[in-house]
């Protein structure tokens, strides 16, 4: 299979691109698509064969339950059997953006979705592209983010080709994601709002609108059963294993140069992704090719939006083992310490 890239500037000028990419979602092709968080591998969402390739195509295990995509709340109500008070509130104060709402499933949706729960995720993109695309296509779109199984998530048309060339037909390529991190998933199927995936939608931002709001237990653990995509399996993983390393800001930068030349008496060839601060301390320590900035300190929609372009940087490189920074576990570095921690196989060093 070929696969092509086409560049979106204009949802209204580059309307006929988008009717092609529609065609091909209905008749159960993939197409991969821009969105404000990260680029997405669609199939048509009431089709399960054509679920059964986005599978296929990214090496995804079956039981990782896929989201669906709409343009408008007219679609929300074809999928979703109940749309609860809480669930209302949460699509005023976010929709469109970067939140998906679990909620109990009509019979219209397969299975091949849902992981064989009954309960679906519904999510209604910010991103121009991605709703034009939907329409486009009639229904609502499934979809993973479009890299391969376990790989850190594409924020770039080039990222997504570099790990699907040949799998998918057809990319649209609207330049870098917003956010850089996957969205907030909420189960809304009671009346308190329990978050299943930390994103750009933050616990705090939740509490003002919702009240109280709970963190899933699972978020902490290796183990879970997959109630929403990321929970269970290994993700976001570079090819070189990494180690994250935790504690005082203040005192990462010396954990991290204890633990460079440590590796480095061993023979091995170490990559850095860190803030500025941290690399700036590190010095002539580490070669510039082995070293990536994702931004300041303290700077989390900055880390954010280049965590996954820094993971992909290094296997371009030499680096046999990779050391991160983490970061706070407040607002959005919740989501950032939790992409890292599942990249890392929550391997870390505590300082």
């Amino acid at each position: 299979m070929q696969t092509e890239v086409i560049r979106i500037d204009d949802v209204r000028v580059q309307s006929k691109v988008l009717k092609r990419a529609g065609e091909i979602l209905r008749s159960g092709g993939l197409v991969a698509f821009p969105t404000e968080t990260v680029y997405g591998l669609g199939a048509n969402g009431f089709d399960g064969e054509a679920c059964k390739g986005i599978y296929l195509a990214k090496g995804r295990p079956s039981d990782n339950p896929l989201i669906l995509h709409v343009a408008n709340r007219a679609m929300i109500g074809e999928i979703a059997a109940e749309i609860t008070p809480l669930a209302e509130k949460l699509l005023a104060a976010f929709c469109p953006g970067p939140i998906t709402l679990i909620l109990k499933r009509k019979d219209i949706v397969p299975d091949e979705i849902t992981g064989g729960l009954d309960t679906v995720g519904i999510r209604m993109p910010e991103n121009d592209v991605a709703r034009a695309m939907i329409k486009a296509a009639g229904v609502p779109v499934a979809a993973p983010s479009a890299n391969l199984s376990g790989r850190p998530s594409p924020t770039t048309a080039e990222a997504v080709l570099n790990d699907l060339e040949g799998r998918v037909p057809l990319i649209l390529d609207g330049g870098p994601c917003e956010f850089g991190v996957e969205s907030t998933i909420v189960d809304c199927t009671g009346d308190i709002a329990v978050i299943l995936r930390p994103g750009a939608i933050t616990e705090e931002m939740l509490e003002e609108v919702a009240g109280r709001v709970m963190i899933d237990p699972a978020l902490v653990g290796k183990d879970a059963i997959p109630k929403a995509p990321g929970m269970k399996y290994k993700h976001y993983a570079p090819k070189a294993p990494l180690t994250l390393v935790e504690g005082a800001p203040e005192k990462v930068a010396g954990a991290m140069e204890k633990e460079l030349l440590a590796r480095r008496k061993q023979g091995e060839i170490v990559g850095v992704l860190a803030s500025e601060e941290v690399l700036e301390e590190l010095g002539s320590l580490l070669p510039d090719d082995l070293g990536y900035c994702y931004g300041a300190q303290g700077d989390l929609p900055a880390i954010a939006a280049s965590l996954y372009e820094g993971l992909r940087y290094f296997d371009d490189t030499e680096a046999e083992s990779l050391l991160a920074e983490g970061t706070t576990s407040e607002g959005l570095g919740l989501a950032i310490m939790n992409r890292l921690r599942k990249a890392s196989g929550f391997t870390s060093i505590r300082v």
